[in-house]
């Protein structure tokens, strides 16, 4: 006979699954993959605002490989922070999902899943790249998905452990801002270029400056575990100096690469630079307000606006 629980006579194992599950979704994070998938579209976007072709079978198959890969990442520093997740005052955007801390159950399960989950992004991979019916991912997608799954561990775990020795917020802007979207700009050209690259780095110094937010209220748990990230390392109007420059840079670029159409289209920089003003409430409330939000709108913002932009150039609806 079987044990029932309190609740609508589920079995204690049944309700230990349950658990579990909701916490593997949790530490998944499905916010940050939702915005994942838009970087992704952003470089797939950016290819086609360049002349390329592709199938969307493709593009799907890029995806697949790409979500299981961002979730082993994502449970990586799940594994890697429980300790400072412990100590701090989570907000929306920081301080992790809780999930672990919250549910009690123990930290290698997200070690678990993070080996399952890169396994399967890998696969994926492999299943997409092979020549059996005809390749449908390239060398260098292929490689920078494998350089993110790599990095994207290092980033929390050992030997490196970057974000513990102050690599963290510039190594974050470089995946999410530059890597990421190359990846999708590669699984429909099968290659990056120069212009390719350069086009992504307004959108990686708003990646910074929304990093140098989102670790701002976890900066005294970090410090107490000895996770040095930049807020725990510089002074207050160090960050805020960091945080103006940052936005300035990100606006200046895009500008200046208006003036090279073959890199930036004058619609994809209005895209890009009109939603930056929210940085500007941002860079007045940073340090003084806890919770990070105007930089993490503003990243959204801008990934959305580069990739109606893009789309734009493609549609050939908006000329120059």
């Amino acid at each position: 006979m079987s044990e029932t629980g309190p609740r609508g006579g589920r079995t204690a194992g049944e309700l230990d699954r349950r658990v579990a599950l909701v916490a593997l979704w949790r530490m998944s994070r499905p916010a940050q993959l939702a915005l994942i998938t838009l970087v992704y579209a952003l470089g797939v976007a950016m290819a086609f605002g360049r002349g390329a072709e592709a199938e969307v079978g493709v593009v799907a198959v890029g995806l697949a490989a790409l979500l299981p890969t961002a979730a082993s990442v994502h449970y990586a520093n799940e594994y890697a922070d429980a300790e400072t997740d412990a100590l701090t005052d989570r907000t929306p955007f920081s301080g992790g999902s809780g999930a672990l801390v919250e549910s009690g159950l123990p930290r290698p399960l997200a070690l678990r899943a993070a080996v399952a989950s890169g396994a399967v992004g890998v696969a994926l991979l492999v299943a997409g790249a092979a020549p059996v019916g005809g390749q449908m991912l390239g060398t260098v997608p292929a490689a920078l998905l494998v350089a993110i799954l790599l990095v994207g561990w290092q980033y929390s775990v050992r030997p490196l452990r970057l974000a513990w020795k102050g690599f963290g917020e510039v190594t974050n802007a470089v995946l999410g801002g530059v890597a990421l979207p190359l990846y999708g700009f590669a699984v429909v050209t099968g290659g990056v270029t120069v212009a390719a690259a350069l086009a992504t780095v307004p959108f990686a110094l708003v990646v910074f400056v929304n990093l140098l937010e989102t670790q701002w209220p976890d900066r005294r748990a970090d410090a107490a575990v000895g996770k040095r990230t930049l807020a725990t390392r510089w002074s207050a109007g160090r960050l805020r100096l960091a945080y103006g420059l940052g936005t300035v840079a990100a606006a200046g670029f895009a500008v200046a690469l208006a003036f090279l159409g073959a890199v930036f289209p004058r619609v994809v920089t209005l895209g890009t630079v009109l939603p930056m003003v929210g940085l500007i409430p941002g860079y007045y409330r940073f340090t003084r307000h806890e919770e990070p939000f105007p930089a993490v709108v503003t990243m959204v913002l801008v990934a959305a606006g580069s990739t109606i932009g893009w789309g734009l150039a493609a549609t050939g609806a908006v000329t120059g």
